[in-house]
């Protein structure tokens, strides 16, 4: 753990420029651990301005005094990313290897095989970086400049801890369109898996695509989700809509669910599902159904299709501020649309992965969709992520995942 530099330490051992405060910044949020600088907390003068993104330098507060080392990009909202508050600590390879191993040890403690998100961004000390590993391939995201800028010292850090054998770059995503970075996937160390990657959960078997797949190939985040659904599913007939790769719908066949109907509007993820299903000796019990969430719930509805357990897990309706009120409609929709499909006393889940929408906005919308569905609900559990993505208290965007389970 790195020590606070006293005001009085040099701000240059490393030659790093130096970026200030301005007054009106809360300076004591960031020296208590919020990870971000906003551009309009910053002196932004010609100097700055021409920093190239990605480029590390000392923050000083607005009365100079050093709070450690950021990483700079003036072409993003978010102008200054804390990295360590020590301001002669080194950003090299050994530096990233610390982060890495603390990571790996916590995730070693957690799970039995290496299939997990390793890295958590800004909770895992890494702001912006993103990796999941799949056995001896791990997928990295750098979603902020300086990490893009750092791929290759990065890497490197991460063979030397954890002993993959192959490392691919996944550029997909807005947040990289934001920060100014390419689109381009690659591999980074070794070579990419001929195929889909089995990754076993909860017992069940997903197929993960690693370069061609949605995120890093797999969700990891709803693993202790589709357990708690599995548990609700012995012996009942389950819908899991926005289905992927078949997360809850494979979890509940696993736990001797009677069927299941995985629905997303994504031919090759239902594909890799049903591989999944079969690779389970479970495809007579799993049916898949391609098209548009919102057509396909309707469509079932005028079919008078019933189900025990109905799980929906939708994209990020509301992945930024502008987005809110359009994804709590859309949220509500869901719930509306889908409450009619579960029979008398069964479950319904709903997910919400937006950064925008707090606990509180997705339970009323959720709830107010229900009821407009003529049905009346009693909470069961409320789910989060799992403990391999971990949530920086101070940055409520860390706690991006919601699952709510209802029964009806």
């Amino acid at each position: 753990m790195t020590t606070p530099l006293s005001p009085t330490a040099s701000p240059d051992p490393n030659n790093l420029p130096v970026v200030r405060l301005l007054p009106k910044a809360n300076a004591r949020a960031i020296r208590h651990g919020f990870p971000w600088v906003y551009a309009n907390e910053m002196v932004v003068d010609r100097r700055t301005k021409a920093l190239a993104p990605g480029t590390l330098a000392v923050l000083e507060d607005s009365a100079r005094q050093v709070m450690g080392i950021v990483a700079v990009n003036p072409l993003s909202k978010i102008f200054c990313r804390m990295l360590d508050q020590n301001a002669e600590a080194e950003v090299n390879q050994s530096w990233f290897e610390g982060h890495i191993n603390r990571a790996f040890q916590l995730r070693d403690q957690l799970y039995d095989a290496p299939y997990y998100r390793l890295i958590h961004a800004e909770a895992d000390g890494l702001p912006g970086v993103v990796i999941d590993r799949f056995g001896d391939t791990a997928v990295i995201q750098a979603n902020a400049a300086w990490a893009d800028v750092h791929l290759d010292t990065l890497t490197a850090a991460l063979i030397e801890q954890t002993g993959v054998k192959n490392v691919l770059k996944n550029a997909a995503g807005r947040t990289r369109a934001l920060e100014g970075l390419d689109d381009v996937s690659g591999v980074l160390h070794g070579e990419a898996p001929k195929g889909a990657v089995p990754v076993r959960m909860n017992g069940a078997i997903y197929m993960a695509d690693l370069t061609g797949g949605q995120k890093t190939g797999i969700f990891y985040d709803q693993r202790p989700n589709h357990a708690f659904a599995a548990q609700l599913s012995k012996g009942k007939r389950v819908l899991d809509v926005f289905a992927h790769v078949g997360g809850f719908s494979l979890a509940a066949l696993a736990n001797d669910a009677a069927s299941a109907l995985a629905v997303d509007g994504s031919a090759p993820a239902l594909e890799l599902a049903q591989q999944g299903a079969d690779a389970m000796g479970v495809g007579d019990r799993f049916d898949t159904r391609q098209g548009d969430a919102f057509d396909v719930l309707t469509a079932l509805r005028s079919e008078g299709a019933e189900f025990d357990v109905v799980i929906c897990d939708p994209p990020a309706f509301a992945p930024g501020k502008p987005a809110l009120d359009a994804g709590l409609r859309a949220y509500e929709r869901v719930a509306r649309l889908a409450a009619p499909l579960v029979a008398e006393n069964g479950i319904l889940a709903l997910c919400s992965c937006s950064h925008a929408v707090d606990l509180t906005q997705f339970r009323t919308a959720s709830v107010r969709g229900i009821g407009r569905a003529g049905r009346r609900a009693a909470m069961l559990h409320t789910g989060f992520a799992g403990p391999d993505h971990p949530q920086l208290p101070q940055l409520a965007e860390t706690g991006y995942l919601k699952s709510l389970f209802f029964r009806l």
